[in-house]
């Protein structure tokens, strides 16, 4: 399917639930016994995925919160939420600009974060401000967003690690071989 071919109705609120293939190239790069935060948890897809590789969800929040498995959801905006916390946070956010931008500002201020959205985002001028706050990408290629769907999305999709506390370098980790 190409990306310029006819655009289909977005879901709203962005609401893609994270497939387990889209998590895990990022897998390797989390520490031993991880700990993190979920601010955009939508149905609980993402924790259920990592807590699978041995991690540790410790908390969960969406500005819809849903009833989820086995953590309790809690009512709040990624994009200014003063997190208690100095973990780290993970999550699959909304790819409206207008929405990612202040989520990354206010995370990565709080802890690392890692962010699972398209790869042509570090390629566009949008995209300076936020760049020097980036420790990490680490590609996953397109995802299937739509389980019974016989297609993949449009975009090639990344991980990528900000946080504030740093000023390393970007590294950059391109796909594995399937």
């Amino acid at each position: 399917m190409s990306k310029f071919a006819p655009q289909f109705e977005r879901r709203e609120r962005d609401f893609y639930p994270t497939p387990r293939e889209a998590v895990l190239p990022l897998l390797p790069h989390l520490p031993a016994c991880c700990r993190f935060v979920e601010p955009c948890a939508g149905d609980g897809a993402l924790i259920e995925h990592i807590e699978a590789s041995g991690a540790d969800c410790v908390g969960a929040y969406d500005i819809d919160p849903r009833p989820l498995p086995r953590h309790l959801c809690v009512a709040q905006d990624a994009r200014s939420y003063a997190y208690p916390w100095g973990g780290m946070f993970i999550t699959n956010p909304p790819w409206d600009r207008s929405i990612l931008h202040p989520i990354i500002e206010n995370l990565s201020s709080c802890g690392p974060t890692w962010l699972l959205f398209d790869a042509d985002w570090m390629h566009t001028r949008q995209s300076a401000p936020y760049l020097p706050l980036c420790r990490k990408i680490v590609s996953v290629g397109r995802v299937k967003w739509i389980p019974d769907s016989p297609f993949t999305g449009k975009d090639n999709c990344a991980w990528y690690l900000f946080d504030s506390s740093s000023d390393a370098p970007a590294q950059f980790v391109g796909r594995l071989a399937a």
